[in-house]
């Protein structure tokens, strides 16, 4: 990760941005350090208040947190009622293709409509403010109105993952006492049809909190009929059939809870995130506004989906406060073939991109001839989410992607975060491939030893309060403490993530600190090697894991996936070996090298290296059904 390229934004861009200059940042942070309490207030300014708060941050019981406390609003009421009085009203406020391609658009006042129906269909079931609603959706409208309709009448969401099993779905009903459930009767995945349905028939079967399960169709059952539990079953639209058009939004407290959304933790026990009203919207509201120069004009397209948070905070809430035109898109980028995004870019002149290093790496491995064939001169600006990514991967998408204009904000954030802490601002910020860069407004970070001590590389820390934070673990509360208070005598929030600052005071995430392999006595980060596997230009993806090493105390085994075309050999091993030795020295060789066509991952693109070190240890592997091709995992274990 020694990079030293740098690429400032185009005079074009930064006239334009909202954000024009390095010295007009610089102020505004300044400020949001030097006075939160009124930067904070002048950001909330913007949006609608039922009550305007007492006080902007409450910290006398830290780390609980309080902002905007006395506050009134509602979270729905600022995505949508807001833009109905202008000129948003008739605007596109969601377009939508599913993956056989059938086409649909909502306008914000469709949307408000779609949203005030349902959330009287939940009313009449008896959901009312802090019930709590799970919600089992792919990427289709009815999880977006689901998300808000809970919003509106004060309910609290938890989004599954529609990837996760029925053993996932029972811990976090279990666990959330959700009262309500919201599925699909099957979804479409690279042209397969998924029962959804019966995974959540499986799931909730012991959940005695559940009254209600509702049904959105979207088969047309000839070959699968959906089986529908009399009492307890009810689907979507009968539910909405008859509902009124209008739903009066709960004035809801700053810190009521908005959502729940859990979180792998080390224990293996997920964690139930807090998310409350007023920090969270104000926080994803001016994110959104300055980390994506969001315009007007703006079709704007985050490839995540809304089962991690980054659907939650940058596909819903943030770009709807900003009455962006969203576009969603149901499927696999690879069906019917490898240029679907590139198809859809140029289709729906797409000019905001947001997707993750792992499919850029895809996208890289499949080859540029699938890019080639599509006009992608709409774009204007790109972003990366996920994980750290890799000068090469980084270059792939500024050369092919951006063809060279469009600036790209690698953002750094975390469910915890509820919104980016570090990126690049895209009309300001000269930026370096593979680097987060500088703190957002309010965001004050240091690199600090395990003493607490501030150093050029160590542990990421965050010094002050921000309006987005979690609010606590669900049930938990000492968890929550032991978590991410436990370092530093509680002064500093803990990410858990390794960084280092350069020469410029840019931030460089190095990934999670137990991805940090301490091998002889030298501690190496994992994206470090894996960003020098991939500067090889026959490597498309790379996986670097520690496994326990009787001398060393830990070994490196590292997973290569190569491009389309080129060879997997022995050769390639000692070409691998040659970079690491260069670039890092021999110490940091891997024990072995594993070639494979793929890496398991989850159906959002996230590499389980949790799985990788399993296999490396022989240890049972456990429920493989989140996998985006479980067949990977064998594939790998016959090489050990």
């Amino acid at each position: 990760m020694d990079e030293n390229r740098s690429f400032p934004p185009t005079k074009e861009f930064s006239e334009k941005a909202h954000i024009k200059s390095m010295e007009a940042y610089k102020s505004m942070y300044q400020q949001s350090i030097q006075d939160p309490e009124k930067f904070w207030s002048e950001v909330a300014n913007d949006l609608h208040w039922f009550k305007k708060w007492d006080t902007v941050l409450e910290d006398s019981k830290k780390p609980f947190f309080s902002w905007y406390k006395g506050a009134k609003t509602n979270l729905c009421y600022n995505c949508v009622d807001r833009h109905l009085e202008g000129p948003n009203k008739n605007k596109a406020a969601v377009i939508w293709e599913g993956e056989p391609g059938e086409e649909k658009v909502l306008t914000y006042q469709d949307l408000h409509r779609e949203i005030c129906k349902f959330a009287n269909g939940l009313k009449s079931l008896g959901v009312k403010k802090g019930d709590r609603v799970a919600l089992y959706l792919p990427m289709v409208p009815e999880l977006i109105i689901s998300v808000l309709a809970c919003a509106r009448i004060g309910a609290v969401h938890s989004v599954i993952f529609a990837g996760f099993s029925a053993e996932s779905i029972k811990d976090r009903v279990q666990d959330s006492g959700a009262k309500v459930i919201v599925t699909e009767d099957a979804s479409y995945r690279r042209g397969k049809v998924l029962a959804l349905k019966e995974i959540v028939d499986l799931g909730i079967q012991d959940c005695k909190t559940i009254e209600k399960q509702i049904v959105v169709k979207r088969h047309p059952h000839k070959e699968m009929p959906c089986t529908m539990q009399e009492g307890r079953d009810i689907w979507y639209h009968d539910l909405v059939l008859d509902q009124a058009i209008d739903c009066p939004a709960e004035e809801m407290d700053a810190e009521d809870m908005l959502f729940l959304l859990y979180t792998s933790g080390t224990t293996g026990k997920p964690k139930g995130i807090i998310h409350t009203t007023a920090g969270y919207m104000v926080y994803t509201y001016l994110t959104s506004k300055y980390i994506f120069d969001l315009k007007p004009e703006d079709v704007y397209w985050c490839t995540a989906d809304i089962g991690w948070i980054t659907g939650h905070s940058y596909i819903i809430y943030g770009p709807l406060q900003n009455a962006a035109t969203l576009m969603v898109y149901e499927g696999a980028p690879n069906f019917p073939d490898n240029s679907r995004f590139w198809n859809l870019i140029e289709k729906y002149k797409v000019s905001v991109f947001y997707t993750a290093p792992t499919a850029i790496r895809a996208f890289m491995k499949w080859g540029d001839s699938w890019v080639d064939k599509h006009d992608l001169s709409s774009l204007r600006l790109l972003g990366t989410v996920g994980e750290p990514i890799n000068p090469e991967a980084w270059m792939w998408y500024h050369t092919k992607i951006g063809a060279e204009k469009c600036p790209i904000v690698d953002t750094w954030w975390q469910t915890e975060t509820g919104g980016i802490l570090l990126s690049p601002l895209p009309g300001v910020t000269p930026t370096k491939p593979g680097c987060a860069t500088l703190p957002f407004f309010g965001i004050e970070p240091a690199v600090l030893s395990e003493e607490g001590d501030e150093v050029r590389a160590g542990i990421l820390s965050i010094k002050q309060p921000w309006p987005g934070m979690l609010r606590g673990i669900y049930g938990d509360p000492e968890r929550f403490k032991e978590t991410y208070w436990c370092k530093w005598n509680g002064e500093y929030y803990f990410p858990g993530d390794g960084a280092r600052k350069d020469e410029d005071d840019y931030i460089w995430i190095l990934g999670r600190v137990d991805d940090v392999v301490n091998v002889s006595g030298h501690r190496i980060g994992t994206a470090e090697l894996e960003s020098i596997n991939i500067e090889h230009s026959s490597v498309a993806e790379s996986a670097v894991i520690g496994v326990p090493h009787e001398i060393k105390g830990q070994g490196l085994v590292s997973f290569v996936t190569v491009k389309e075309g080129k060879i997997a050999d022995d050769e390639l091993k000692k070409a691998l070996n040659s970079l690491v030795a260069q670039k890092i020295g021999k110490f940091a060789l891997p024990e072995k090298i594993i070639f494979s066509s793929d890496l398991p991952k989850t159906r959002s693109g996230k590499i389980m290296r949790r799985i990788l070190r399993d296999i490396a240890e022989g240890k049972a592997l456990g429920n493989l059904s989140t996998l985006a091709d479980p067949s990977v995992v064998e594939e790998i274990q016959k090489q050990f």
